[in-house]
């Protein structure tokens, strides 16, 4: 697990006694912050478990081999910032749960994620396994592992082995609604108070196959009973701490995160301030509150003009509260309290 999610942290600079012309010791001067990050981010294999890339240029598509306008990732910010690993997220909205597709979405952001190696050799490689990881570092290329977010694709269980064979390397068991695998976090009611029956065989297979099991989006009970169920290591691959944002079942409590170490698993820190701050995440509540009443009472869709033209008002009349990276800290601090530094990552 270790291999997989590593974050380079930073080091406390040592004490250095010289001896002064006088006798006197004296303390050599502390390393350059920026420099001494630098050379870590260059040094240690830096994973980014859950990056958004295939969806958004679905959505639009970008050369993301060069410095893109939109979105948060490219290859010279990647390599800039020391990043080796990044997880492409096969995210597949649960809108496809009812409207079908699920599989055929699924297939579609793997094939672009093969593109992207395909098309760059000389900047991007897939990777499977630890070892690919560690072999795209010595060879100056950034790694490019894949994560199912949603488990709405695996209809069957042998659908856990097809997409073991694609390249997915961990599935994240629901999203926004209960699927037919268990309950997410966000659905007001709950369909199976936990994980469903064939949810159960999805864990099983799931180990069996060596694919990780994450519990992000998923419900209180599903997590309590995945611990109960998993005989390999669990990972959060983009939550964080409920003890910032009191009440938000998105995020893991405090229980939980203790669960998570005695497991073996790590808990990947979500970057978005609303998952780092209670008054970031008060907002983006309120947000998605007005909007959805937005769209049904003026019976929009929510990529309609009328609906960017409400965000866009909404915004201008409440500035966007940000976190900042002492916050990231913050979460990271408490997990390793809770659980130890082996079980934090980014």
């Amino acid at each position: 697990m270790r291999a997989w999610v590593t974050a380079a942290g930073a080091a406390a600079a040592a004490v250095i006694w010289a001896c002064g012309g006088a006798g006197e010791p004296e303390m050599a001067a502390a390393p350059d912050p920026d420099e001494h990050a630098r050379r870590l981010a260059a040094e240690m294999v830096i994973v980014d478990t859950h990056i958004d890339v295939p969806y958004r240029l679905r959505e639009g598509m970008e050369d993301i081999s060069q410095a893109t306008e939109g979105g948060d990732f490219d290859y010279p910010r990647a390599r800039q910032g020391g990043l080796d690993a990044a997880f492409m997220s096969v995210y597949v909205p649960a809108s496809y749960q009812e409207s079908g597709g699920a599989k055929q979405v699924a297939e579609e952001l793997i094939e672009m994620v093969e593109g992207f190696a395909r098309d760059a050799p000389d900047k991007f490689t897939l990777a499977v396994t630890p070892g690919d990881v560690r072999q795209a570092h010595a060879d100056g290329k950034i790694a490019l592992p894949m994560g199912m977010e949603n488990g709405a694709p695996i209809e069957t269980l042998e659908d856990v082995a097809h997409f073991a064979g694609r390249g997915i390397r961990y599935v994240t068991l629901t999203h926004s609604e209960n699927n037919q695998i268990c309950d997410s976090s966000y659905a007001d009611e709950k369909q199976w108070n936990g994980l469903s029956p064939f949810g159960r065989e999805v864990v099983a297979e799931m180990n069996r196959l060596g694919v990780m099991i994450d519990v992000s989006h998923v419900s209180d009970d599903t997590f309590w009973q995945v611990m109960e169920a998993s005989r390999a290591p669990v990972i959060a691959s983009h939550s964080s701490c409920r003890a910032f944002t009191p009440g938000w079942e998105r995020n893991m409590s405090d229980e939980m995160i203790e669960r998570l170490g005695q497991n073996g698993g790590v808990l990947q820190i979500n970057f978005g301030s609303a998952f780092l701050t209670a008054e970031a995440h008060e907002q983006a509540t309120r947000y998605w509150s007005e909007v959805r009443a937005f769209l049904e009472e003026s019976g929009v869709e929510s990529d309609s003009p009328e609906a960017e033209a409400f965000r866009d008002q909404w915004w201008r009349g409440n500035p966007r509260i940000y976190a900042d990276v002492s916050d990231v800290v913050a979460h990271i601090d408490h997990v390793v309290k809770l659980a130890g530094v082996d079980h934090v990552g980014l």
